[in-house]
């Protein structure tokens, strides 16, 4: 296995060396990400660095990202690769409710709200969410997950938003506890998703969650890179 995983590895090094990378994340440290909290939301997931080359993502009844601590440009750097591993699924998931609305990982590619753009009852309505928060939400995400089962379909919206599309990356016990890669262009997916162009200024997130089902789980991250075609 783990000639494979190196294998596999260097062939990831040799299709992209002609790309050029924003951000290879190797989790040596936290350094570039800052933890970001919910309101109403007690109990927090824990991330931590594990032998100092994973991210470990451990949430028990709990919900908190990381977010990113710089934006990029999503029409200069649209390729998002990176490597995952669960060790266990939400069994109460489900990703059509609220109350199932958890999972072991998932990364989040937030869309900025730019009002230079935006149409008068767009601005409005971002304006009047300003006031009270003190700043803008974001345009729109792409949220890419691991379901606790398969799906019938290739994506669906939040249950808390239509502003956020869930892509289910990997689904159920199968492939637990084994590292999967995936490589997404975020933005053909957005206007796959949203049927438009997306915002040009974007940045990621990472969270595991599992507030709404009050359920424990365990997942890794590899890294997390960020390039151009």
């Amino acid at each position: 296995m783990k000639k494979l995983i190196v294998y596999l590895y260097f062939v990831f090094l040799i299709t992209s060396i002609n790309a050029e990378v924003f951000v290879s994340e190797g989790f040596r440290s936290m350094d570039i990400w800052e933890v970001l909290k919910f309101p109403k939301i007690d109990n927090s997931t824990v991330y931590t660095i594990e032998d100092g080359q994973f991210l470990g993502i451990e949430s028990n009844n709990s919900a908190s990202g990381l977010k990113m601590n710089t934006t990029f440009n999503v029409y200069k750097y649209p390729v998002l690769s990176w490597s995952w591993k669960a060790e266990n699924i939400i069994e109460g998931g489900d990703a059509r409710k609220k109350s199932g609305d958890d999972y072991p990982v998932r990364i989040y590619v937030i869309f900025k709200y730019d009002p230079e753009t935006a149409g008068f009852g767009e601005k409005i309505q971002y304006n009047a969410i300003k006031l009270i928060y003190g700043e803008y939400p974001p345009k729109a995400s792409l949220n890419y997950i691991w379901s606790n089962r398969t799906l019938d379909t290739d994506f669906l919206f939040s249950p808390y938003t239509k502003k956020a599309a869930m892509i289910p990356m990997d689904a159920g016990n199968e492939k637990l506890g084994v590292w999967q890669s995936h490589s997404v262009n975020i933005l053909e997916d957005y206007r796959k998703l949203f049927g438009s162009d997306p915002p040009g200024t974007a940045s990621l997130a990472i969270m595991g969650d599992s507030d709404n089902t009050g359920e424990h789980s365990l997942a890794f991250i590899d890294f997390i890179r960020l390039e151009s075609e």
